[in-house]
């Protein structure tokens, strides 16, 4: 876990730079010079009209490449030509998805013609996008595969989010109009693409000559299955991931979209930590099943489980505490006031994701991968009838509802899988006491005495140091993490 422990740790200081820097971009510039959340809805809705077909247009190479890279893996060779193949499914996969997207304009134009006409005035904006996302995904995932994320996470987590800053202001100030702010929008996905392109090819194989004679009929067979597995898998899991938003768009309004998409940016820092351990932790996966080392796979699961939990549901604690103080900061705070719930049922869904997710991983590496993909099929029409029924009862905070919902019964079925094919999970005692640490926290945080009528600021700062200050001591003394009490020892308290 040495590897994995040190890119996690660039990986996470990478991360939480880009959160302050993504809180101050969607919390003060977005709320502030947004009045409208229309515009700010119409942004998001076509970054995931196009971040949908971005995924599918890389044809389920990502994982495809992390698996199959240890049968290719000869630097002799330039790795057998495996640059070439992994760079021949997203160029197809491109222009196959732009002829599907142009030939059903109509539907999907009127479906958000009611309540979204905006989108439907920059329909073609899309396809651009989704180019560039396919791409930057493919450039991400080849240092992936090469054991290299924090770079490629600077300039997801901090390069994209100051490009944002410079849009958003010029749009504030009135520098860009809404087409001139799709534009630019584009172009900065655009600039944050190549850098990472250039990146991965400098730190990686960049040898395209193959030998066909290499791949053998068996394993081409595998990669083909694998990979047309994966883009049915992924039509319908990124399609579940996604269907809260372009359900919204389509029943509320665009309007509704954009304060749903500050509450899920709420949400989505407890996510943070999952993104580096899992990232990195998967090619240590997709080897250990190669091999058949299941003690190894096992360990790998538990250790990633545990530590995604922690952080996590810490975060989402912190969050949860301060969201009368953070509704009280930003500009026009009570128009997004109302998803406070929607926050607590997105973080919840985010705690389960990154507790269970790795068991994901696996199966998707071993050979019974193919079983997630009805149960995938069979959540996605459950989740398109709980938005439809919470949605116009209960607006984004049923949204967020549903996704919890949908994210409770899939992650449930996965690990069942996990536990009945591989004979593996990732739970521990360890896991309880993260639960205790949440109640201790949460009784702590209830016996703070509110600032908030001095100051919102002095609140939140007082109040998340408290509590920060305990979950520390806590977590040392429950000794929830070998690796974390090692470092609170060595480097906090000195010791040897």
């Amino acid at each position: 876990m040495g590897i994995v422990i040190r890119q996690s740790l660039k990986g996470i200081f990478v991360n939480y730079v880009g959160v302050l820097l993504g809180m101050f971009v969607q919390l003060y510039i977005v709320t502030k010079y947004f009045n409208n959340p229309e515009v700010y809805g119409l942004t998001k809705v076509i970054y995931e009209v196009s971040l949908l077909l971005g995924t599918l247009a890389l044809l389920g190479s990502g994982s495809a490449g992390m698996r199959f890279f240890p049968y290719f893996r000869d630097e002799k060779s330039g790795n057998n030509g495996f640059l070439y193949y992994y760079t021949l499914f997203p160029m197809v996969g491109i222009v196959f998805f732009t002829i599907v997207y142009l030939v059903f304009r109509s539907p999907i134009e009127a479906y958000f013609g009611a309540k979204s006409a905006l989108f439907n005035d920059y329909y073609y904006y899309v396809i651009p996008l989704m180019a560039v996302l396919a791409l930057w995904s493919w450039g991400e995932n080849y240092a992936n595969i090469n054991m290299r994320i924090a770079i490629p996470k600077a300039v997801r987590e901090v390069g994209m989010r100051l490009i944002m800053v410079c849009i958003y202001l010029a749009f504030g100030f009135g520098l860009l109009g809404v087409k001139g702010l799709i534009v630019s929008f584009i172009c900065g996905y655009g600039v944050c693409m190549l850098t990472t392109l250039i990146y991965s090819l400098c730190i990686g194989s960049r040898e395209l000559r193959h030998n066909w004679s290499f791949v053998s009929r068996d394993l081409r067979e595998k990669v083909v299955r694998y990979s047309g597995f994966l883009l049915l898998s992924t039509i319908s899991g990124n399609l579940m991931s996604q269907l809260d938003i372009f359900m919204l768009a389509g029943v509320k309004g665009l309007y509704s979209a954009g304060v749903y998409a500050i509450v899920l940016y709420m949400a989505e820092v407890v996510n943070m930590p999952s993104r580096n351990i899992s990232a990195i932790s998967a090619p240590l996966a997709a080897k250990a099943m190669k091999e058949g080392n299941m003690l190894e796979a096992e360990s790998l699961y538990k250790q990633v489980s545990i530590h995604q939990m922690l952080a996590s549901t810490v975060l989402l604690l912190i969050v949860y505490i301060n969201l009368d103080n953070i509704f009280a900061i930003i500009p026009n705070g009570h128009i997004y006031a109302e998803g406070k719930w929607a926050v607590l049922f997105l973080g919840f869904a985010k705690v389960i994701f990154g507790t269970l997710n790795f068991g994901n991983t696996l199966i998707s590496f071993s050979r019974y991968y193919y079983w997630t993909l009805i149960v995938t099929i069979v959540l996605t029409f459950i989740t398109i009838g709980t938005n439809l029924y919470f949605i116009p009862l209960y607006g984004l905070t049923g949204a967020a509802l549903a996704t919890l919902i949908a994210t409770v019964l899939s992650y449930s079925y996965q690990q069942y899988l996990v536990q009945v094919k591989l004979r593996t999970n990732p739970f521990t005692w360890r896991h309880l006491r993260v639960v205790v640490l949440l109640v201790a926290l949460f009784a702590i945080n209830w016996l703070i005495p509110s600032f908030q009528g001095w100051s919102p600021w002095a609140d939140c700062i007082i109040r998340t140091s408290i509590v920060c200050c305990v979950a520390v001591v806590l977590i040392y003394y429950l000794h929830i993490s070998e690796q974390i009490n090692w470092f609170i020892a060595t480097k906090l308290l000195r010791r040897k």
